[in-house]
């Protein structure tokens, strides 16, 4: 008998270890910054559904973009600051799982929406005349219900061997959520499969990226082949501000994924989750919209309206 094995009624989440004057100022700071991110996220849903000049298919996959990072950050943020204002996180067992398959999904579903955002970009610079027919409204809620199925069907697996695991020695989790590596050192069971389903899952996000890179490689093939260097400026602009949040959304992954995570690794994971969780939320809507002259446009009017 294996008197290590305990069965887990809840998690303890430790956050970060910081001293109380900073951890207020981070709370505040990461507070704010989340309040910020749900504004201008919900500002840009808003803005999508009312405004008929933005009823266009990238505008609707940006407030669906939009509408993935009011969610994605509020899986995991709300812990952050509860973690930072009491040193740590006390989480019942299935609210764990429960994170971890949400945190996850939410993952993989913004990897297959920008694969998505990134065919459209391709299909509105290099087919612009069967751009109308291609891009239909049919077909683009077909894709994005296509990205929100694909993305929660992703983790269903891992979520079911995550419930009936074995766990060992205290349950204690050293993030400030319920993360795939810390979870996994935890467990006493053969955690083999589970370790292999997420590595063909990394490998799926990394065939994304391909497919989004030979999306702008042919984009960009196109940018050079106009004829006036004022085309040239204003196509490459738009495709520089995509890309630019492909480049801020992979960067991080593969950092924490694409590499062996142990010992002190964990800690260095858990700080750059934070850009993800926090900062890219907000990051997002800013290089996709707020730059956009035509969202500028729909915001002032809407402002005079009001």
């Amino acid at each position: 008998m294996d008197y290590n094995v305990t069965i887990v009624r809840e998690f303890l989440l430790l956050g970060f270890a910081v001293p109380p004057a900073p951890g207020m100022v981070l709370f505040i700071l990461i507070l704010m910054v989340y309040s910020l991110s749900v504004v201008i996220n919900s500002v840009i849903i808003v803005l999508v559904g009312s405004d008929r000049r933005l009823h266009k298919p990238m505008y609707f996959f940006i407030s669906v973009f939009s509408f993935l990072e009011l969610w994605y950050p509020t899986v995991t943020v709300p812990g952050l600051l509860q973690g930072l204002l009491s040193g740590g996180k006390t989480v019942c067992f299935g609210c764990c799982v429960s994170q971890f398959y949400l945190h996850f999904s939410l993952g993989v579903t913004e990897n297959l929406l920008l694969v998505v955002m990134g065919f459209d970009r391709y299909v509105a610079f290099c087919r612009p005349l069967h751009y109308t027919v291609i891009m239909s409204p049919g077909v683009c809620v077909r894709f994005a219900v296509g990205s929100w199925i694909g993305g929660f069907s992703a983790f269903v697996s891992h979520s079911i061997q995550l419930s009936r695991a074995r766990f060992c020695g205290p349950a204690q989790v050293d993030h400030y959520y319920c993360d795939f590596a810390p979870l996994i050192k935890l467990i006493c069971s053969d955690t083999t499969n589970m370790k292999t389903l997420f590595s063909v899952i990394c490998c799926l996000g990394g065939a994304c990226l391909l497919l989004i890179m030979v999306s702008y490689i042919f984009i960009l093939n196109t940018i050079l082949r106009l004829p006036t260097s004022t085309g040239r400026h204003k196509t490459f602009y738009t495709c520089a501000s995509h890309l630019t949040v492909v480049l801020i959304f992979y960067g991080t992954t593969l950092f924490m994924f694409a590499r062996p995570v142990d010992g002190s690794d964990l800690h260095t994971n858990k700080i750059v989750s934070v850009f993800p969780s926090v900062v890219t939320p907000l990051l997002n809507p800013i290089i996709y919209s707020l730059r956009n002259q035509e969202v500028k446009s729909a915001l002032l009017r809407a402002i005079h309206g009001i």
